[in-house]
């Protein structure tokens, strides 16, 4: 077998240099972001007694692990795919911190980090530390608010009528208790929801995006069969008192929360059967379009760029960590395209 020459001494510093020609993505983002500003929240779920441990090698670096869970959802990859391109990809190593020489977590490592930060419930709390140093730099525009959901996959379960319809009513089948191994395979929490005549299996990600800047500001998981204007309320806030807000015709009937936290409602209007749209109604909803649209760019980022609407997780509690994990990662590369950089405030500023 013909033996692969190993890299020369500057062949990887001029791998790197044509890769930073070739724009790689990765030095903007850790250019613009100051990843400090996570250290505070990892250490309370790593610092406690139970994770901590003088036995076998040192741990990782909390702050680099996190960073393999950005690139780990802007490329939409597995553990195991995980650990394969961060070996296998300089790009990855530089955006790490790690050398050539260095050891790289596997993906049993990574699991363990993301299954530490479901159980402490620290994904939201990271979500909202990002955005904290974003609003204390008044990088939200807050000149109108967007709402709209979109249906995030999971891998679809073969069941019987019969044991859908006791997981529908909250109950488990008899069978799948005695199997404890096919029990731990089966999402009791995703639902099947029927859209332009095509079937889905999954949750859904509601978002309330800033309507100038594109940047998400609030977000909830829901199961795929949830109406979206049923989780209107936990995404608005007395806070946005004043600003817009777009949505499609799925919010109509939730004028009285709108008007509990002193909004101007630009939701789509929708006609009934005997009781079309008029003329006029029809041109507000076309004016009020060219905002709400932009929502879709939200969405259309995930699906073509980070492929996030298909995620290979079990159970509502992971799925919420894997979309929240998207959510914050759309906006630290948004941030990027916005030529924003954001910086710990509380420490340099």
């Amino acid at each position: 077998m013909k033996n692969i020459n190993p890299l020369g001494l500057f062949d990887e510093h001029f791998l790197l240099e044509r890769l930073t020609k070739l724009k790689d993505p990765l030095v903007k983002l850790e250019a613009h972001i100051e990843w400090q500003i996570f250290t505070p929240i990892l250490s309370t779920a790593f610092n406690k007694p139970e994770h901590r441990s003088n036995i076998g090698r040192p741990p990782f670096d909390r702050l680099m692990m996190f960073k393999i869970l950005i690139l780990q959802s802007l490329y939409n990859l597995s553990d195991d795919q995980m650990e394969y391109q961060i070996t296998d990809r300089l790009s990855f190593k530089r955006f790490l911190g790690l050398k050539a020489s260095d050891k790289v977590p596997d993906s049993k490592t990574i699991w363990k980090f993301r299954e530490t930060l479901i159980q402490e419930e620290l994904i939201e709390a990271l979500f909202f530390r990002f955005n904290q140093a974003l609003d204390d730099q008044c990088i939200f525009a807050k000149n109108g608010q967007m709402v709209d959901a979109s249906i995030v996959e999971v891998p679809r379960q073969r069941n019987s009528r019969e044991e859908n319809n006791l997981i529908k009513a909250g109950q488990t089948p008899e069978s799948w208790k005695q199997k404890p191994n096919k029990l731990r395979q089966k999402d009791r929490d995703a639902r099947w929801l029927k859209k332009n005549k095509t079937n889905f299996y999954g949750y859904k990600n509601h978002i309330k995006v800033d309507k100038d800047t594109k940047l998400i500001n609030n977000w909830m998981v829901t199961s795929a069969c949830d109406h979206d204007s049923q989780s209107l309320e936990p995404l608005i806030e007395e806070a946005d008192g004043g600003q817009p807000l777009y949505g499609d015709s799925a919010y109509v009937g939730q004028e009285t929360i709108i008007d509990e936290c002193g909004m101007i409602n630009e939701i789509h209007e929708k006609g009934t059967k005997g009781k079309p749209l008029t003329d006029e109604q029809k041109e507000s909803n076309r004016q009020k379009s060219k905002s709400r649209a932009r929502v879709e760019h939200v969405f259309g980022f995930m699906t073509n760029s980070m492929k996030a609407m298909y995620i290979r997780t079990i159970g509502y509690v992971r799925a919420v960590a894997k979309i929240g994990l998207t959510n914050l990662t759309y906006n630290l590369m948004r941030c990027v395209q916005l030529k924003k950089q954001v910086y710990n405030v509380f420490i340099w500023g």
